[in-house]
């Protein structure tokens, strides 16, 4: 397991690097046919550098507005705040706020950069189809992100992926406004239209899939580190078992947070397919099952 969770760290540390030569790659060229390369290639770099500290620190709150999470104490929900509680407790963390999103959709996320900061939140559904051990599975897994600081990965790499667009539209609109190496015959400024077309198309593509694939390692990720907590891995297999037979969209659902959910909380359909932030659930439990032969 321990090889598992080192194996996916560096994966994820590859893909975010991969994800910045993205950025930079389309500063950079597009900044050459505009007639500045290195003018335009840092700018674009801290631009998308900016752009994602900006959602570093925002978007836990806008996370919680969207959802439409409501804060709890334990005489609320006293039997997941109780078990939010004792995994807390068990890993040495201080007590995240727990929050409740009214929803039948069976579903969970966790928000927050750092483990002091932390939230966790489920859903209405969640509470009312899992038994005590499946609950404390889903909210291990939770933790997990946050122990594992995969919140705060997520949200810059969200952020990298709105930025790519971003920068991408901004060559295109500057092809039309005059930008572009000085050329009689407008060569260049043909090329950097050509290069902005390209990059408003496949570049949100290519970022979609790097922000995908980060989010798949994280999960699996998170899954270890919850079995590792609980040292049940069959809780939390149990669990995914019942969120695939179970799963429905969220009433209200947002694509740029549908990463931090356990379980993709959007419609299915062909393109979410392609770009899903989640592992297949099967996948999921079988790792799961392996895990627990170690044990």
């Amino acid at each position: 397991m321990y090889r598992a969770i080192a194996a996916n760290k560096r994966k994820t540390v590859l893909i975010i690097a991969a994800f910045i030569l993205i950025v930079g790659a389309i500063g950079f060229i597009g900044g050459y046919f505009a007639g500045n390369t290195l003018g335009y290639g840092v700018t674009t770099l801290v631009i998308a550098g900016g752009y994602a500290t900006i959602q570093y620190f925002l978007a836990s709150s806008q996370a919680l507005s969207m959802s439409g999470a409501r804060e709890i104490s334990k005489a609320d929900e006293p039997r997941l705040y109780r078990i939010v509680e004792n995994l807390a407790i068990t890993t040495g963390m201080p007590m995240p706020k727990v929050y409740v999103i009214d929803d039948p959709a069976p579903n969970a996320f966790a928000t927050g950069t750092k483990p002091e900061k932390a939230v966790v939140a489920a859903t209405t559904g969640l509470l009312d189809i899992m038994d005590d051990a499946e609950l404390e599975g889903v909210m291990a897994h939770e933790l997990g992100h946050v122990r594992n600081y995969d919140i705060r990965v997520s949200l810059i790499v969200f952020g990298l992926v709105v930025a790519v667009g971003l920068i991408a539209d901004f060559f295109m609109r500057l092809s039309f406004f005059g930008g572009g190496r000085s050329n009689s015959n407008g060569g260049n400024q043909i090329l950097l239209l050509v290069f902005g077309l390209v990059a408003a198309i496949v570049a949100p593509l290519v970022a979609a899939v790097v922000q995908a694939a980060v989010s798949r390692q994280r999960e699996y990720l998170a899954d270890a580190t919850g079995a590792e907590i609980t040292r049940y891995p069959d809780g939390l297999a149990r669990a995914l078992d019942k969120l695939q037979q179970y799963g429905r969209p969220l009433q209200r659902q947002n694509a740029t947070m549908a990463h931090l959910y356990i379980a993709d909380p959007m419609k299915p359909g062909l393109m979410d397919r392609l770009f899903s932030t989640h592992p297949p659930i099967p996948q999921r439990i079988e790792r799961l099952q392996r895990i627990g032969e170690g044990f």
